[in-house]
């Protein structure tokens, strides 16, 4: 039987890591000289959310979890401006944009009430 981390069980979670599949998917599909720059960008930004809210699981006081909920959320705007760029450019559709903005629109949100959760709560 395998362990499952709590982090697992957060919908934020998921879906964070569904997102990171999803851009990783799409930037398959950027230019080959954007390889090493913008993609990696985009998917290191994509990366860090899901990532930040596993490391904040793992912290022992609600203020240190709400930092790392804080730097997801950094990270999912700053995922959002590489998006805007490359939809300005013609990397990535109008639909392929519309899509994601909403998918990281419902985490912005919900990572806002996790963030206040963790800061209202007693630990």
């Amino acid at each position: 039987m395998t362990y499952t981390y709590g982090f697992e069980k957060l919908d934020v979670w998921k879906q964070s890591k569904d997102l990171v599949v999803c851009v990783y998917g799409i930037t398959k599909n950027f230019p080959k000289e954007e390889k090493y720059s913008l993609v990696s960008q985009i998917n290191r930004a994509a990366v860090s959310v899901p990532s930040n809210i596993a490391e904040g699981s793992s912290r022992s006081s609600r203020k240190e979890q709400a930092h790392f909920t804080q730097i997801a959320y950094g990270s999912l705007v700053e995922l959002l401006t590489q998006l805007i760029i490359s939809q300005e450019i013609g990397y990535i559709s109008n639909e392929e944009y519309s899509s994601l903005r909403k998918r990281i629109e419902e985490l912005t949100n919900k990572l806002n009430s996790l963030r206040k959760y963790q800061l209202e709560s007693k630990k």
